[in-house]
């Protein structure tokens, strides 16, 4: 890189550090508080999957105390795709949707959100194959629906 390149590169660094940017993903940004967000799901398996994917996408540190609580609820419905010739489904569409609401542990107004996850799974003639494609249906639906939340979480701790 020239000399020239070099001084445009530290007057931009030096104006973007003057405006008061801050990066998202920066530990002075939104992702500071995610990690002291403690998570109350509902009891079941869906609700104890969504938990286990927002305490790994938040990065929880338990050493701290949490300066949030956030509570979900978890609607999940099934519906079938494609039949086959003795009219039983081939596919199933699962949709998640899940409200969240964020509250400061030291009281406050929360802030609330809700997102919607869709994903499909193959139905299949064994029981233990079709209770498998079901649960793995509900694990990709937790994934996609914890990083959904967290998105929606950074942007509120954000503003």
């Amino acid at each position: 890189m020239s000399v020239r390149g070099l001084a445009a590169l530290g007057v931009a660094a030096g104006l973007l550090a003057g405006c008061g940017f801050t990066p998202l993903y920066g530990d002075t940004g939104a992702s500071a508080s995610l990690s002291r967000i403690t998570v109350t799901t509902q009891d079941d398996r869906l609700g104890y999957r969504l938990r286990e994917q927002l305490e790994d996408a938040l990065g929880r540190d338990r050493a701290t105390a949490p300066l949030y609580r956030l509570e979900t609820t978890v609607e999940q419905s099934r519906r079938p795709l494609g039949r086959r010739i003795d009219d039983t489904a081939t596919r199933y569409q699962l949709t998640v949707r899940g409200t969240w609401a964020l509250t400061p542990t030291s009281g406050g107004t929360p802030r609330t959100g809700s997102q919607t996850v869709t994903t499909t799974y193959a139905a299949a003639d064994q029981p233990y194959a079709a209770i498998a494609a079901q649960q793995d249906g509900e694990d990709r639906a937790a994934a996609e629906l914890a990083r959904m939340i967290r998105l929606d979480l950074m942007r509120a701790l954000a503003e």
